[in-house]
């Protein structure tokens, strides 16, 4: 079984905090960092691009700072972190998939989003979705951790997310959408269910790859064009399925006991 230590050693991170206290995953930001650089950029390069360069046209260097640092949280922004090397090596392979993939890795990151998504991902397509009934998600646990004003920020931030992402619609009110998912997005929900020891079946019937669609016979549609790609290899005999990664250096993972 993948336990929490070696989870955060390829890049997943635990805990109460997460980015959308104060962000939220700030796509066109990333969109245009990862535009000027190629996948050899270090997080060196990042900060330099952000801080010294201004490429993200930051009014103080303050906020310039705390752009790189959210950025850094939501997504490591370094080749060392095994989710964000697969990641980045995959971006340009498709722009329809930037903002779900964006989402994934932030969901992997950020506690507080990945929290969220017991919220958003049950809505039926079109369901209202009240900033409150996320407010209240967030006070559960610990009614007196964070103030209404707080609260009312997470929600924003985390709506936000989902909104670029394509899983919510509308400014004022939100409404349940359903973002077309990539072949680049279900092999990195496969890749993210492989660092979670699973295998097979199990992969798709993992969150990550629930989160993209609950139909399983379009995920295994959308594995067939990521084999035909050579982002993964995708068997399928009858009941029995086999996933490998024949292009990349997966982390080194045991498999969930009962799994072949």
């Amino acid at each position: 079984m993948i336990n929490e230590q070696q989870l955060t050693q390829f890049g997943f991170k635990f805990g109460r905090n997460g980015a959308h206290s104060a962000r939220s995953m700030m796509i066109e930001e990333l969109k245009e960092l990862l535009f000027s650089r190629d996948e050899t950029a270090t997080k060196q390069d990042y900060e330099d691009d952000i801080v010294n360069f201004n490429i993200l046209h930051k009014p103080t260097e303050k906020s310039r700072t705390l752009t790189f640092r959210h950025l850094v949280d939501l997504y490591g922004m370094s080749m060392d972190i095994p989710l964000f090397n697969i990641f980045r090596q995959w971006w340009e392979l498709s722009e329809d998939s930037q903002p779900i993939l964006a989402l994934q890795l932030a969901v992997a990151r950020d506690p507080i989003l990945r929290n969220s998504a017991s919220v958003i991902l049950p809505l039926q397509l079109g369901e209202h979705l009240p900033r409150e009934t996320v407010e209240q998600h967030l006070a559960h646990d610990d009614p007196d951790r964070f103030s209404p004003a707080s609260l009312k920020s997470f929600a924003q931030n985390i709506n936000g997310t989902w909104t670029q992402a394509g899983y919510l619609e509308g400014k004022a009110k939100k409404y349940r959408a359903q973002p077309k998912a990539t072949y680049v997005n279900l092999a990195y929900a496969l890749f993210l269910a492989h660092c979670h020891g699973l295998s097979g079946q199990r992969m798709f019937d993992s969150f990550w790859c629930q989160m993209l669609s609950q139909d399983k016979e379009h995920l295994f549609e959308l594995a067939h064009r990521a084999s035909l790609r050579g982002l993964i290899n995708f068997k399928q005999i009858s009941e029995v399925i086999e996933v490998t990664f024949p292009n990349i250096e997966l982390p080194k993972v045991a498999q969930q006991e009962g799994e072949q």
